[in-house]
């Protein structure tokens, strides 16, 4: 294990350079310790949207665009140009006019210029018969996702250096690279030569691996370069820094003066959350960190003094209790009921996952009981019309129900409080809260309970307000 960090900085962060540069990178002043760290940078916010499709609505980008597009539609390149001036204007904003600033233009012009040409040339050569595009829009997914870490590392290096920091810009894109390597082997590559002692990396949050990354993790790609970094070189500390803490519930719902940073928990919670699409960290990116026993500590841009909170594998709190608030809206609840179940549950419950996977239809959670299974879905509208027809088809004699619903967690690493689950459902009913439905584990690290959609913003606040603001826990929950 060496001495340095390996450090990932958030779309949001990025996106104030002033803040990353005084509150990361030179916070305190002091340059005895500005060395043995290696930052790993995603897109400046909205950027990745514009390049792929809006995270959250779904609004095309360029690649949507792409995909869908007919031979007279022009709407990717439209989007290419629009891009661009993003682009640019960002580029002006962190380097006002002269040199540096025609340089910055120019690099990332000519990245778009060449994806650009790529996209057309594609078009153009789908047009014949013998080639579909849907063979190649993987590939064309990946080259434009890798477009917005290459401008955003490329920035920050030359904006650090002009501040006086050796900053090295580390290319991961393995953009007009003649050789296709493994990821493990594309960031061994792009490592050569680095002196941490003397140099600070800055290091594109994409990186172009033989198989993709997108196949894999899509928009998650970001986080699996920072822990391969940091796995492959051995670092002391992985450290996330984004624009809010990891907090007992969200600041927005529960109110910010009744939030408080987490401090301490381990991956198990980590993973809980990302299942509720809450991450801390992709749980595949987590099981190299884990496996290499790196702690992973997520700290707050806006709050450097604050130590974050610090995620390892063997943490257990000293005494049972909640340590988040967590969930999620937009949860269709699909419920299959047969009255012919009972005894062949194994059975329906194979051939109705197998139904949900061909639409890649993520699962949350699911219940069960003698006649009805009940899987609660992230998906939109038309994928889980989809899937209820095929149900239909496949099981006729059922009764499939479909259900818009919200889903909320209590969540801890150890949560073996006797009456917890009383109390838990007390703060909802006190809010006249109905609980659709509830699963507990035997792990004891989560309770989840499906309320009406409605009810979301409530459930978060009530279920906050009885299980974590009740024990008045300070700066903390558990000071890291």
């Amino acid at each position: 294990m060496h001495q340095h960090t390996v450090e990932k900085i958030g779309g949001t962060s990025m996106s104030n350079y002033a803040a990353v540069r005084d509150n990361v990178v030179l916070h305190k002043g002091n340059l005895d310790n500005l060395y043995q760290r290696v930052f790993v940078v995603s897109a400046y916010g909205g950027i990745t949207d514009m390049l792929l499709e809006h995270k959250k609505t779904g609004e095309p980008g360029i690649y949507a665009l792409f995909a869908a597009a007919k031979s007279d539609d022009r709407g990717w390149r439209a989007a290419f140009n629009a891009l661009r001036e993003r682009m640019h204007n960002i580029n002006a904003e962190l380097f006002g006019e002269g040199d540096a600033l025609t340089d910055a233009n120019a690099f990332i012009n000519e990245r778009l210029d060449e994806a650009e040409g790529c996209l057309a040339d594609l078009e153009r050569l789908c047009q014949h018969g013998h080639f579909a595009l849907g063979t190649h829009l993987h590939t064309v997914r990946e080259m434009l996702a890798s477009i917005g870490e290459a401008h955003s590392a490329r920035n920050m290096a030359e904006l650090l250096k002009r501040d006086g920091v050796n900053a090295r810009f580390v290319d991961l894109s393995g953009w007009k690279s003649p050789n296709h390597l493994s990821l493990d082997d594309r960031v061994l590559e792009g490592f050569e030569g680095v002196d941490l002692a003397t140099e600070l990396p800055i290091v594109t949050g994409y990186t172009h691996a033989e198989n993709g990354l997108m196949a894999t993790f899509d928009r998650g790609y970001s986080e699996m370069t920072f822990s391969r970094v940091a796995v492959l070189t051995e670092a002391r500390e992985a450290v996330i820094h984004k624009e809010f803490h990891l907090s007992s519930a969200d600041p927005r719902l529960a109110g910010e003066e009744n939030v408080v940073p987490i401090g301490r928990t381990n991956y198990d919670v980590a993973d809980q959350l990302a299942n509720l699409g809450m991450e801390a960290i992709h749980p595949r990116a987590a099981k190299g960190l884990r496996q290499s026993k790196i702690a992973l500590r997520v700290k707050n841009t806006f709050e450097p003094e604050h130590d974050g909170t610090l995620i390892t594998s063997d943490y257990v709190s000293k005494s049972p209790r909640v340590e988040i608030i967590a969930g999620r809206k937009n949860v269709f609840a699909i419920e299959v009921f047969d009255q012919d179940m009972m005894g062949s549950l194994c059975e329906y419950d194979t051939g109705i996952l197998e139904i949900i996977g061909r639409f890649k239809a993520e699962i949350i959670t699911k219940d069960s009981n003698a006649n009805s299974i009940t899987h609660f879905l992230a998906a939109n509208l038309k994928t889980v019309k989809r899937i209820r027809s095929v149900l239909e088809e496949a099981y006729p004699e059922s009764e499939v129900e479909v259900r818009k619903v919200a889903l909320v967690s209590a969540i801890g690493s150890d949560m073996k409080v006797p009456g917890i689950l009383a109390q838990a459902v007390t703060a909802l009913a006190e809010a006249n809260i109905s609980v659709e439905a509830m699963h507990q584990s035997m792990r004891q690290v989560d309770m989840q309970f499906i309320v009406d959609e409605a009810d979301y913003e409530l459930a978060v606040k009530s279920l906050h307000k009885g299980l974590v603001e009740v024990h008045k826990h300070g700066s903390a929950i558990c000071a890291a």
